[in-house]
């Protein structure tokens, strides 16, 4: 396909996508009620009106609708290409995740029948008017959750991700024996350090960073102050584009929230509102069995966590409304997986009462209320975390949980952590695969959570920041590479998986920005 039809592909289908949303009806009330002023005059109707759009800020509004949509649309292929491409286009991978997709199902079905707790259930009445009075304070029930156990746990997805294998390919070809180090034996394009120093080079050693420039050592008026007010004006500007390039060296504390909600185009308006009102509604009538899990996660998780204790009633309310939210279905369109299927009751194998469940087609597992728990200490309104959230997972959170070939996708950022460990630390990999300590056995919780639970706070929205900044979540990889080659030291002198283990036990004191640039910039190739 040549670059011309490319790009009016893209543009025909972004049309598409903005021509039934509320933007482009917001847009058209406004360029009606225009016409009544007396500066548009019928001859140069069109550009008077266009002029209007821009000068009253709606051209910038659908501008960062597009760039969101650029985002987040299906990558182009073959135009007879079948739809299952858009999805995954290796036919293993989507065979891998299919298979997972039932696994996990199945275990949330026997979980039903042994339980004898039905997959949804209306709530009576009573029922209703409690959860309605406890909304803000759901912390403090205490229901006995002692009968669920997560539906699956990130290291039982691990070892899905070690067996993966391409039937095509035959690994003997390979000319290096270190491909066979590491426990990822599938063969995908993953980048290096020269290629990674090209793709990031906001994050040099000569380029400010707030991560450390804004160390209390160095006097704020040699970058801090100018980047701050910068930032100031991205926001006032009110550009997606603009913001997500200023991310890339870091937001400052008082700004994150809304550069963040503005690379996003998480605008929370009047109708954002209604919706997330109109969700909390679904939660109180009904109950489902995915609730339970939510409850079991936050109190396995988030609440013993000792920045995030204080949140665990955001959470549950955050969760509760995502897994009703139906919007959500939308990602499947270019995610591997599959939404699951149950039956009404009654009538299994009637395809036709075939209903999506739980409603945003996301099973929560061991871990899921740890992607919500840092958006908690950005933003106190729930409708706006929860818009928040929403983006951050249909954008991001999704690929670390689903079988994929994109560089962004875990299968990628697993492979690509052993590689740069493979290739820079190759005594350090070789001893601790000697002694049974496969390095991503280690590292593979931290990315799977990108780093959410394991650094301290401010740590990890620095690191996120770049997540947002550069839209891939390969900075997650580098990191965890980063952080062996920072402790490389000790663990080349440990002799168990058990004493590598804790070595890396405890990274809250870890500074993100400088092990990222050292590894990075510093590496000797």
């Amino acid at each position: 396909m040549d670059e011309g039809t490319e790009l009016s592909l893209t543009i025909a289908h972004i049309v598409q996508r903005l021509k039934g949303s509320h933007l482009h009806s917001q847009i058209e009330r406004q360029a009606k009620e225009c016409l009544h002023q007396p500066e548009i005059k019928l001859e140069s109707l069109r550009e008077d009106v266009r002029s209007f759009l821009k000068t009253s800020g709606w051209e910038r509004k659908l501008q960062n609708a597009v760039y969101r949509e650029l985002h987040i649309q299906l990558p182009l292929s073959h135009p007879t290409a079948p739809p299952e491409h858009l999805k995954e286009p290796l036919a293993y991978m989507r065979k891998a995740q299919a298979s997972w997709e039932k696994r996990v199902f199945k275990s949330l079905n026997s979980m039903s029948t042994e339980l004898g707790v039905p997959l949804a259930r209306m709530r009576p009445a009573v029922e209703q008017k409690e959860l309605t009075n406890k909304w803000n304070e759901m912390g403090t029930d205490e229901p006995d959750l002692s009968r669920f156990r997560p539906v699956y746990a990130p290291k039982d997805f691990l070892e899905v991700l070690i067996s993966l294998r391409n039937p095509n390919h035959d690994s003997s070809e390979d000319v290096s024996a270190r491909s066979h180090w590491g426990l990822i034996q599938v063969p995908l394009n993953v980048r290096d350090i020269p290629q990674l120093r090209q793709a990031y080079s906001e994050l040099n050693l000569t380029t400010g960073q707030l991560g450390i420039d804004d160390h209390a050592d160095i006097h704020p008026d040699l970058f801090e102050s100018e980047y701050v007010q910068i930032g100031k004006k991205v926001v006032v500007e009110q550009d997606s584009a603009a913001a997500q390039q200023y991310s890339r060296q870091g937001c400052s504390t008082g700004l994150r929230a809304d550069l963040w909600a503005l690379i996003l185009n998480s605008t929370n308006q009047s109708q954002d509102m209604m919706h997330y009102e109109q969700l909390k509604a679904g939660v109180i009538q009904h109950d489902l069995l995915v609730d339970n899990l939510i409850y079991k996660d936050v109190k396995l998780t988030a609440s013993n966590d000792d920045y995030y204790f204080v949140f665990e009633d955001f959470l549950y309310q955050v969760l509760l409304c995502f897994s009703r939210d139906t919007a959500v279905l939308e990602h499947f369109k270019y995610n591997s997986a599959t939404p699951p299927k149950s039956y009404i009751q009654g009538k299994v194998g009637d395809g036709d009462c075939a209903v999506v469940y739980p409603p945003n087609g996301v099973i929560p597992f061991h871990g899921f209320s740890m992607y919500v728990a840092p958006l908690c200490f950005l933003y106190n309104e729930p409708s706006k975390l929860y818009s928040v959230f929403r983006e951050m997972y249909i954008r991001y959170f999704f690929r670390l949980h689903s079988i994929s070939s994109s560089p962004s996708g875990i299968v990628s950022l697993c492979l690509q952590f052993e590689r740069l460990l493979q290739t820079h630390l190759p005594q350090l990999f070789y001893h601790l695969r000697q002694i049974g300590a496969q390095p991503l056995r280690i590292a593979y919780k931290w990315m799977v959570r990108a780093f959410s639970g394991y650094l301290s706070t401010d740590q990890l929205l620095l690191l996120w920041d770049r997540i947002l900044g550069y839209d891939s979540l390969e900075v997650v990889a580098v990191l965890a590479a980063a952080v062996f080659a920072f402790r490389a030291e000790n663990l080349m002198e440990v002799t168990s998986l058990a004493s590598a283990e804790a070595i890396l036990a405890d990274l809250s004191t870890l500074k993100v920005m400088p092990l990222i640039q050292i590894f990075l910039f510093a590496t000797a190739i």
